[in-house]
């Protein structure tokens, strides 16, 4: 079952959040907090949207997470229309092979759909070799000609002046 966050997910998405970075080695880059989550996605003017996948156990016991899906709007000069930018898509190692991230990309691409959005896009790192073919399973091309580029931290603040 893939339904938007409330609220009361907070907790569970910041440890999904931080279970990413881990998998991503990248744990001590992941310092957002509960508060910070809680203000981008539910604060007045929300930054992100959440997306959970829920596991129903087969002997009928309470639903749990088994990974989230955290996206943004984009916008795109050549087409003139918004897009979905995915940040984060992750699902719990158990639950993977169940067809939880693919429910995840297919609630992503409804919502792309249905409010004329001509885009869904993310990163992948290169190392990340299982969700690159996953991807390219569901139709997704790389794009290679493009290098990312980031300004951050120190720089960022002296390019800020």
């Amino acid at each position: 079952m893939i339904r938007p966050a409330r609220p009361d997910d907070v907790p569970e998405i910041h440890r999904l959040v931080r279970e990413l970075a881990e998998y991503e080695k990248s744990l001590e880059e992941a310092t957002a907090t509960e508060e910070q989550l809680r203000t981008a996605l539910f604060g007045e003017d929300p930054a992100a949207w959440v997306h959970i996948a829920e596991h129903v156990p087969d002997d009928g016991g309470p639903a749990v997470v088994a990974g989230f899906a955290l996206w943004f709007r984009n916008f795109s000069t050549w087409t003139g229309n918004p897009g979905v930018y995915l940040e984060d898509l992750y699902v719990r190692p158990e639950y993977r092979g169940r067809g939880y991230g693919k429910a995840l990309l297919v609630e992503l691409a409804r919502i792309c759909v249905e409010r004329g959005y001509d885009r869904l896009q993310w990163w992948v790192l290169d190392w990340n070799t299982p969700s690159i073919e996953f991807y390219r399973s569901l139709g997704a091309r790389p794009m290679d000609e493009w290098t990312t580029m980031r300004v951050d931290g120190p720089a960022l603040r002296s390019l800020a002046g």
